[in-house]
């Protein structure tokens, strides 16, 4: 956790505690159900918030895994695209899934073409995630691992082999298991 000790006339308040944010991503189709509710369980035990994409495939499996965990401290929180530029329509059709319980709603798109344009909510996906677990994916899962690389968000791949997200930077490590992820992450936090 991180501790801010934040100043007032009276003195020094109770510092504030900051949950340390687990940005997991991956496939949008594909749930690859073992990897994903195993680092939703660990992230959620671990005691740290959530953050997906608020879509369904592995943001809800992960999604959903966490928020069973009944002791949790923590918050699935999702990055919600929309259809327009105005976050007032409707989001995009599946977003939320029913397992984020803080949809931060956007005017931005979901990236899925693996593009990093400034039109993306990808880039507040790995801006806000303290450290970025990548499961199998596709093209929008890549383009948040270059995201990762460019904004040094630190980034570890759960896959079994590169080539489970095509295009992964090779200075992404990855592990095939999860204690070598969760040690990842307890470093990089």
């Amino acid at each position: 956790m991180i501790s801010v000790v934040m100043l007032s006339r009276e003195g020094a308040v109770p510092p504030i505690i900051r949950r340390p944010i687990i940005g997991v991503m991956g496939s949008h189709v594909e749930i690859h159900a073992d990897r994903s509710r195993a680092v939703g369980q660990w992230v959620a035990k671990a005691g740290y918030h959530l953050l997906t994409g608020a879509g369904e495939g592995v943001m809800a499996a992960v999604s959903e895994a966490f928020a069973r965990v009944s002791d949790r401290q923590g918050h699935v929180i999702g990055i919600v695209p929309s259809v327009s530029d105005n976050p007032r329509f409707p989001p995009a059709l599946g977003y939320p899934n029913a397992w984020v319980e803080i949809p931060i709603y956007t005017h931005l798109d979901r990236g899925k073409t693996g593009e990093e344009t400034t039109t993306s909510r990808n880039h507040i996906n790995i801006l806000t995630a303290t450290v970025v677990v990548l499961l199998p994916g596709g093209e929008g899962t890549a383009s948040e691992a270059r995201l990762a690389v460019k904004y040094n968000t630190p980034c570890i791949g759960y896959l079994h082999s590169r080539n489970e997200v095509p295009g992964l930077p090779p200075v992404i490590p990855i592990a095939s298991n999860l204690e070598r992820v969760g040690a990842f992450i307890r470093q990089a936090v």
